[in-house]
């Protein structure tokens, strides 16, 4: 019996050592060496480079709050708006009074921020799930084009042509929604006011 309990141990034993180099060593540093082969900008975090050094990502969203700036999703991240290091939503659920009042919250503040919005888009008062989204939809970034436009003195028709620019279709022509890059579309704004 205790010889036989010896024999199963060492097999479990020999089995952990195996799956743990397999699946805890050898495939992680597969899909790395293969993801910097294959798609080595998107490897190292789809960095975005202004004058040589690192500005931000594609795929996180920044804090922008100036006027002259187009403003992304609210972030519900804590302590500081698109802090990666504490991605999460708020978890507040539909009914929930505290989700009404920051949306409320919001909805006034974009109100007062920018000149006679028909209709606000919902992305624009409400987080994503990981509190990181860098994207806006189209609509939302046209929404913002009077305000950003008055702030910087250029046309509307400017920042809306500017805006087209940076409308990314879904992914393969059927994958998500369109949307536009916060982050890429403001270092567009900073180009222009340049050149």
């Amino acid at each position: 019996m205790r010889d036989e309990f010896k024999k199963q141990s060492l097999i479990a034993f020999k089995a952990v050592c195996v799956f743990t180099a397999l699946l805890g060593l050898f495939y992680p540093l597969l899909v790395t060496v293969t993801s910097y082969l294959l798609f080595p900008r998107q490897a190292q975090g789809s960095l975005i480079f202004v004058d040589g050094k690192a500005r931000g990502s594609e795929l996180i969203g920044q804090f922008f709050s100036k006027s002259k700036y187009f403003w992304g999703r609210p972030s519900a991240t804590t302590p500081n708006p698109y802090n990666a290091a504490s991605s999460s939503g708020s978890n507040l659920g539909p009914n929930n009074p505290a989700l009404w009042a920051a949306v409320k919250d919001r909805v006034s503040f974009y109100q007062k921020n920018n000149p006679s919005p028909e209709k606000i888009p919902i992305d624009l008062v409400t987080t994503s799930g990981s509190g990181l989204d860098p994207d806006i939809s189209p609509e939302a970034a046209f929404s913002q084009v009077k305000r950003v436009a008055r702030a910087r003195g250029i046309s509307e028709s400017a920042i809306k042509k500017l805006v087209m620019e940076h409308i990314q279709k879904r992914q393969w022509g059927f994958l998500g929604e369109p949307r536009v890059n916060v982050f890429s579309l403001n270092l567009a704004l900073d180009r222009m006011a340049w050149n």
